[in-house]
Order: structure tokens, then C-alpha cells, then sequence
């Protein structure tokens, strides 16, 4: 995809204005980063990179979007480093020559919120993918991502390994946002539906209602966040110092205790877990 068509998609307008710089600024060391709705709308950045910025001096112009939309993205070049979390295609970015330096940094789960009524009676089931049947049986509504994001590409997993494919006028009962995690989680909550969420986005969500949490714990829910430098091989204009810094900071000692002191109520939202060493 072209920087041309990007415009027209309004992601580049995004990524033009959060670079944009005032003349007296001209100066200003900054890296774009590409990340998850998820790492902004918990408020993980909001904390995080002042940290970073106070002691490096460099500013961060994140542009939050769904992770499969920052993969292509940063395929065009269109920052410095991206932050997402789909190992998989992660993995593939980086074997296509489009990234490098890849690191785990951090890690959460997905949850399953639904109504407290609890119509497809999945309460306390640790087995998601036997919950996933049951509210295809139910035909209880369920709000999709929809767009292609982390979150989205692993609840398509999920179906898949439930056996069910839930797309299509067949299943009227599956509802696709094509939004963010805050906005979907809005929706569920107005229509009294089943999604699937981050736990970081889940605690850092005010607009509740009925919804609370009612499939937890399954290994299949783990939820691994990664950081890479865009290829400058690919794309010279990358900020490579800037970009590294980052990385190094966010996978250093101090970085890695920053995210692990990030808490909502009292509760962690993700645990750091670089160990060294890259992809």
C-alpha cells in the first residue's frame, strides 16, 4: 500500500499530524512508534513514555491502531518502531525483511465479558473454547473486533479451534465493530453482549454496565506484546538511534519495572518479561 492510499484511509493524516513539529521545535529529537489500541487506551503509554522521555530527551509520537493496520503501515515505512501483538505476524514482518530486532517486552490475557445475566451460561468456564460453542448456541450476541487486530486475529483462533466460523448472514447473533477495544467494549456494553477484550483495556474500561468478566484463565487467552525497529535497510529515513533507544530503554531493567508498577485499583495490567536476546 502507498503512502497515497494510506492517506486515503486517514491512517497517514494520523501519522503526518503526530509528527508534525512547530519551527521553535524544529530541532526536537522524536521517534514514531506504531502500536495497539490496547497499550493506549489502558493508559500504559500515558505513564510509560514521560519516564522515557524525561531521561532520554527524545519524544514518542505513538499513532494507536489495530495491529494487522501497524503491520502494514510500517511495512510502507511509515515509523520508526512498532509495537504489537501478534507473534506470529510479527514473526513474518520480520522474516519478510520489514523489521528487526524483535523483543518480547510484556505480556497480559484476553478475557471474555458478557452480560451478568449470562444468557449462553459461560460463567466460570475456564475452557474458552467450550464457552465459544455455547454462545453459538445460545445464539446470544457477540461484538466482534473486527479490524484485524491482535485481539481480532486471536479470537478468529479461537473460533476456528472451536470449529465455528461465526462471519456471515448465517449468524446473526455475530456483530463485527470494526473498531478499536474501548469502542467495541462500548458496544457490547449497549447491546448487553459477549466480546472478547484485553485485560489491560477491560481494567482501564469505565463504561461497564452489566459486562464483567466470565471466561478467565485458559492458556489459549495468553496475550504476548513485542517491540521491533522498522528495517532501515528497507526504509533510510528511519530513526535508528532514536528507535533504538527506545527499545533498549523499554527492555531494560528500569523499563521492564516501569510496566510491571503500571497498576489500575491495585491491579497490574501487564507483566514485563524481556529475557534477553531478539528475533
Amino acid at each position: 500500500m502507498t503512502l497515497a492510499s494510506l492517506l486515503r484511509t486517514g491512517l497517514a493524516a494520523l501519522l503526518l499530524t503526530a509528527t508534525l513539529v512547530s519551527p521553535g521545535t524544529a530541532q526536537e529529537r522524536s521517534v514514531r512508534m506504531l502500536s495497539t489500541t490496547s497499550t493506549e487506551n489502558s493508559g500504559l503509554f500515558s505513564y510509560l513514555l514521560p519516564i522515557f522521555e524525561s531521561k532520554t530527551g527524545i519524544r514518542v509520537h505513538v499513532v494507536a491502531v489495530g495491529t494487522g493496520q501497524a503491520l502494514r503501515a510500517a511495512r510502507n515505512g511509515d515509523a520508526d518502531v512498532l509495537m504489537v501483538h501478534d507473534k506470529a505476524s510479527e514473526l513474518k514482518f520480520i522474516a519478510d525483511g520489514h523489521g528487526i530486532d524483535r523483543r518480547e517486552v510484556m505480556y497480559n490475557d484476553f478475557v471474555i465479558v458478557g452480560p451478568r445475566e449470562d444468557p449462553a451460561k459461560i460463567g466460570g468456564n475456564k475452557d474458552v473454547i467450550r464457552a465459544l460453542q455455547m454462545i453459538k448456541k445460545s445464539g446470544a450476541a457477540f461484538v466482534s473486533r473486527g479490524d484485524d487486530s491482535g485481539t481480532h486475529k486471536a479470537e478468529r483462533r479461537l473460533w476456528r479451534a472451536a470449529g465455528i466460523e461465526p462471519e456471515g448472514r448465517s449468524n446473526p447473533w455475530y456483530r463485527e465493530a470494526g473498531s478499536g477495544m474501548g469502542a467495541t467494549l462500548n458496544i457490547a456494553a449497549g447491546m448487553n453482549a459477549y466480546t472478547l477484550t484485553d485485560r489491560g483495556t477491560w481494567l482501564s474500561f469505565r463504561n461497564r454496565r452489566s459486562l464483567s468478566v466470565l471466561v478467565e484463565g485458559n492458556p489459549l487467552l495468553f496475550n504476548q506484546y513485542g517491540i521491533m525497529l522498522v528495517n532501515p535497510a528497507r526504509h533510510p529515513h528511519v530513526k535508528v538511534a532514536e528507535g533504538r533507544a527506545l527499545i533498549e530503554w523499554i527492555t531494560s531493567p528500569e523499563g521492564q519495572r516501569a510496566i510491571g508498577a503500571f497498576t489500575i485499583n491495585g491491579q497490574q495490567l501487564f507483566m514485563p518479561n524481556y529475557r534477553g536476546g531478539g528475533s
